[in-house]
């Protein structure tokens, strides 16, 4: 059975999740919609596929199976809603949305039209993170006492330019945290289990942007371990993204998508050889597809299966009430409890 497949938006991420669907054998193209027709058109013509305005255009113009969801994070819960009450599974850029009401929102919406959702969390598909996480359960590294994690990238003013709902609030939902930092942030999660309580500050150091270039901040996990995370648009020329995990039997180092290297007490072991040409640490153009392929080929699995996928509702829930949390205590200066809460009560 061939599914047939739908796209938001009209960006570089619009065009990462076309490439990843046609390299998942049992998937079809079908159309793709958004605002901006030239952006829109440009990435149809390709392939031949149907362009609309809207969602609800393209929903009424064919018939869908699973919609990919590549428009400005602020929009996220509504088209979720949308494809959900037509039936659709639904496929979603991170991050779910910008804030926990509409992630519940959109969440009630899929679990009541009986769909699934998944999200575009690419890092839980990456084999040296399920590597990395399985040793960590099995206590390679020993009781977990430090984290740093580090997102130090680049992204030039023209990128901010070059959508206008870059770095606004309302669309974007924050900054270098929201927007680029949400991946690091859930695979700290997926790695380690919820974080208690955080805190942090902000600034726009360089950007002319209504958020934050910057973030740092401090945090107490769940389990006990300290740790400290960096996410920055302003680190010129932009550095592949680092997490350092400490514990009582040695040190796991991870960058971009690889094992770096294991330190332990029963004697060093070399790094994973796992790694890809991603230049994300400077640009937002996404060269190989290969991750969000591996995405979707877990989603239609799921789906075959009846399993959750990699990254379901409830679980992309998680990240935004850690960042959240993490505005709140850069908008207050206290120290601010995460919401671990599965947010809304389960359907049926």
């Amino acid at each position: 059975m061939t599914l047939r497949v739908g796209f938001t938006g009209g960006g570089n991420i619009t065009d990462t999740h076309l490439r990843a669907v046609q390299g998942v054998p049992g998937l079809q193209a079908v159309g793709v919609c958004g605002p901006n027709a030239v952006k829109v058109g440009a990435i149809a013509a390709k392939d031949g596929l149907l362009t609309a305005p809207s969602l609800a255009a393209l929903l009424d113009a064919t018939q869908l199976d699973i919609v990919c969801i590549g428009s400005p994070s602020g929009v996220h819960a509504d088209e979720i809603a949308l494809a959900a009450s037509r039936g659709c599974h639904v496929l979603c850029e991170k991050p779910l949305d910008i804030t926990c009401e509409r992630v519940d929102m959109a969440i009630e919406a899929v679990e009541r039209a009986g769909v699934s959702l998944g999200l575009f969390f690419q890092d839980r598909c990456t084999p040296a993170f399920r590597e990395a996480r399985d040793a960590i359960a099995a206590g390679r590294l020993g009781r977990i006492l430090l984290v740093d994690a580090r997102v130090k990238w680049w992204r030039s003013p023209e990128y901010y330019k070059s959508a206008a709902w870059r770095g606004t609030p309302s669309l974007d939902g924050g900054g270098a945290l929201m927007n680029q930092g949400i991946h690091t942030i859930d695979l700290l999660l997926y790695l380690l289990g919820d974080v208690k309580e955080v805190q942090a500050r902000t600034a726009t150091t360089l950007h002319a942007i209504e958020v934050e270039d910057t973030l740092v901040a401090t945090m107490v996990y769940a389990s006990g371990a300290l740790g400290t995370f960096h996410a920055t648009t302003a680190a010129w020329p932009g550095y592949p993204r680092r997490i350092e995990i400490s514990g009582t039997e040695g040190t796991l180092q991870l960058e971009h998508d690889r094992i770096a290297g294991w330190d332990l007490k029963s004697g060093h072991v070399a790094g994973a050889t796992l790694t890809s040409a991603s230049k994300s640490a400077s640009t937002a153009v996404v060269a190989d597809a290969t991750p969000h392929r591996r995405v979707v080929e877990d989603f239609v699995e799921a789906l075959q299966h009846g399993r959750r996928p990699a990254c379901d509702g409830r679980e992309g829930r998680r990240s935004i009430a850690l960042a959240q949390a993490l505005y709140e205590a850069a908008h207050t200066g206290r120290t601010t409890p995460v919401d671990n809460g599965a947010g809304v009560a389960p359907t049926g």
